[in-house]
């Protein structure tokens, strides 16, 4: 799940918000206590909107104040970024602020010794409180959000809806009965893009919010090695709904061998009506096939109990402040600049959000792509859960490999979540966390 989080995350979700607040700061008073321009260095991950984001947020920071200029930095993504994020904060060679994922790939960093505790500060004035625990270790906060927050679940093609009078499924039998009707229509009900393996995943990633809708401690009790995929039928049903979907005959000829890109392909031009994938995929779409704002939505994963419908998200990454900077005055400045309302214009006007803004009053804006809509709504009626990544640091490597293996036919579901709690016990115990 590593390379998911990192794929998903550092890759992905990299909507935007920035805006002017002092955060306590007289507007005119010289960071750093004295005369003369003060410089930051800002890194981010090298993806296109992730730098795009970045620069709408300096030019906008920089405009409203002349005296500090913002310096972007790029570094790869994955693992070979981590390494680059872990090794100078280790030397303290960090850039004076850094974009990097939020959840349990933060926790790695040991921020209590590398990170600007801003537990209290006036930065955080206009961060919703319920994203703070996961920019957070040890009860202190240690980042503003970098983006928007964006689902995981099934992005649906409105117009064969339209075509074939269907209804958002919220239960797991009705959206099987979507794909039968969809099926016999000739249109592919389930698009699998199992070349790229981290795609695999979402039927289980994405199922969260129902497993936590069942089991409310499934979460803390997993980390403490108290809970299991296999042994948990809430939390083994994702593993289940691939092995339906395979079963069914419900993917499009050469699954195993399409990518991402064929498959959002597929989605917009209504040749296949559902993909289990995040909503931040559609964003960059927008540009080439414009109809992907309009003829796409999104709806969560489907459980059992239509009362409790609901979607997972994934959280947007944080924005940090290197302990090693020397200009900490100008960093708290530029991350109070980040995390507040008016940011969300700066940067819409050069990302569209993928979903709903963590930052008390930033709204979407009037052009937003129908799956922020979408999401937005969930988010507002209170029918979300965080992804299990973001609540737990239990996680392995090779969950995208198990689930191509029970996505296509060749390992049971149950054995696959068997597969996958043995694969997280490594990480776990290299973590030192109780009961492994």
């Amino acid at each position: 799940m590593k390379t998911s989080h990192r794929t998903m995350g550092a890759a992905l979700a990299v909507l935007a918000m920035a805006a002017l607040t002092s955060c306590g700061s007289d507007s005119g008073t010289e960071p750093g206590g004295g005369g003369g321009a003060v410089t930051l260095k800002f890194l981010v991950d090298n993806s296109q909107a992730t730098v795009d984001t970045a620069k709408a947020l300096a030019d906008a920071f920089m405009k409203a104040n002349p005296t500090i200029k913002i310096e972007t930095e790029t570094r790869p993504g994955g693992s070979e970024g981590d390494n680059i994020i872990k090794t100078r904060l280790s030397t303290g060679d960090m850039s004076d602020v850094f974009w990097y994922n939020s959840g349990s790939l933060l926790q790695a960093l040991n921020p209590a010794q590398t990170m600007v505790d801003l537990t209290g500060d006036p930065v955080l004035q206009h961060v919703q409180k319920d994203f703070l625990p996961v920019v957070s270790q040890g009860g202190k906060v240690y980042g503003v959000p970098a983006g928007t927050a964006m689902g995981g679940g099934i992005l649906y093609n409105r117009k064969v809806y339209e075509q074939l009078k269907l209804e958002v499924p919220k239960t797991w039998a009705d959206f099987m009965a979507n794909n039968d009707k969809i099926k016999a229509a000739g249109i592919t009900p389930v698009i699998g893009t199992f070349k790229d393996t981290w795609t695999s995943q979402l039927f289980v990633l994405g199922d969260y919010y129902n497993v936590q809708a069942a089991v409310p401690s499934f979460a803390q009790d997993y980390t403490a090695n108290q809970a299991k995929f296999a042994t948990t039928p809430a939390a083994q049903a994702g593993f289940q709904h691939l092995a339906d979907v395979h079963a069914k005959g419900y993917m499009q000829e050469g699954f195993g061998s399409a990518t991402n890109d064929q498959g959002m392909k597929l989605l917009v031009e209504g040749k296949g009506a559902h993909y289990p994938m995040l909503s931040a995929q559609l964003p960059p779409l927008v540009a080439t096939m414009p109809q992907a704002a309009t003829d796409i939505g999104f709806f969560g994963i489907p459980g059992t109990d239509a009362a409790k419908n609901g979607a997972t998200i994934w959280e947007p990454a944080g924005i940090y402040i290197a302990k090693s900077t020397e200009n900490l005055e100008a960093a708290k400045k530029f991350l109070g600049f980040v995390a507040s309302p008016a940011a969300a214009d700066a940067v819409n006007k050069v990302v569209q959000p993928a979903g709903p803004y963590r930052i008390q009053g930033a709204e979407l804006p009037d052009d937003a792509i129908q799956v922020a809509r979408d999401l937005q709504v969930y988010v507002d009626e209170g029918r979300t859960a965080p992804a299990l990544e973001f609540v737990s640091p239990v996680k392995g490597p090779s969950l995208e490999q198990i689930t191509v293996a029970v996505g296509s036919g060749l390992t049971p579901p149950a054995e696959g979540a068997a597969q996958y709690d043995k694969d997280v016990e490594k990480q776990a115990k290299q973590l030192g966390l109780a009961g492994w």
